[in-house]
């Protein structure tokens, strides 16, 4: 697989804080590679280092056979970039925006074309503030795309967004990864991550803890499957043969709904045979999420 970035022992520190701690990774060409974690992870300072918005303190990054600390105006025709946080001119309309930004750059695409990427032609004449937050998202990843860029970096693209508006972007991000663009993105959506990702890198106080595929990191925890399950009546004998078969909590604050971690497929079909002895009300077996990765990884949840 060809390598388009390689990041090599990437330090960031503002004073005595060190914000990114030495990181290294690669993102080849064609996938969606993901930097996962809280608010204050590292991941939008990795991510500036690498687009050339931000300095290193020290470390090397490469971009499309690229030294961006030497030759950033040779990466900046080739790659798109989506902040965190745009503004745009207000005066403006979509389409002249859009125009504007294309005349920086030697190849552009129609904006048409664009606007019909993320359907909003009918809002060509239209300005920014015109836009719901979800409008206003899809505008501003295709403002990305201007220069038709190898390369596109979304840096937390559906933070704020309703479940619908979001599933509307990673739809978008689907079609852009389609079009044989490589993809970087920030997000502390693990359904998100999950969805979309080939790969991800689990970052924690400026360091990388896991990066694989999504799934390789999904198996490799202790507990890769979960029963839940409800039952009318606890049965103590049945309960304690459950429980050599993995970990056994009580969910959501209630009295007689568990949760069972299982470490493998023979302990998991060992468990269904004694629940079903329980009659349960309830019954759901799935594999463990990015989210049991993070947790076991961190010891606490993304929203803690």
């Amino acid at each position: 697989m060809q390598k388009v970035i390689s990041v090599n022992k990437l330090v960031k520190k503002y004073g005595k804080n060190n914000a990114v701690k030495g990181v290294s990774f690669d993102v080849f060409k064609g996938e969606i590679f993901g930097l996962l974690g809280e608010n204050g992870a590292g991941k939008t300072t990795t991510l500036e280092m690498i687009e050339g918005l931000r300095k290193p303190t020290s470390g090397t990054i490469n971009v499309l056979e690229c030294d961006i600390r030497h030759k950033l105006a040779c990466v900046k025709e080739r790659v798109g970039v989506q902040l965190q946080s745009s503004a745009y001119y207000a005066d403006l309309t979509l389409q002249e925006i859009l125009e504007l930004f294309g005349s920086f750059y030697q190849k552009r695409l129609p904006v048409k074309k664009l606007l019909k990427m993320v359907d909003l032609e009918n809002k060509s004449k239209s300005k920014i503030g015109m836009l719901s937050g979800g409008q206003k998202q899809r505008f501003s990843i295709v403002a990305s795309l201007v220069n038709d860029p190898e390369i596109v970096f979304l840096d937390e693209p559906t933070t704020g967004l309703d479940p619908l508006a979001r599933r509307n972007l990673w739809k978008i991000i689907s079609d852009i990864k389609n079009q044989g663009k490589t993809i970087v993105l920030t997000t502390h959506y693990m359904e998100e991550a999950e969805l979309l990702c080939d790969r991800v890198a689990i970052m924690e106080k400026g360091e990388i803890l896991a990066i694989d595929e999504t799934h390789k990191l999904i198996e490799q925890i202790d507990y890769p499957y979960t029963i839940n399950f409800s039952v009318a009546e606890i049965k103590t004998d049945l309960f304690q043969k459950l429980m050599k078969f993995g970990e056994v909590r009580n969910t959501l604050a209630k009295k007689h709904r568990f949760e069972l971690k299982i470490k493998d497929q023979k302990a998991l079909n060992g468990a269904v045979k004694v629940i079903n002895q329980m009659e349960p009300l309830t019954l759901t077996v799935g594999r463990a999420t990015l989210e049991d990765v993070f947790i076991e990884l961190t010891g606490k949840t993304i929203a803690e």
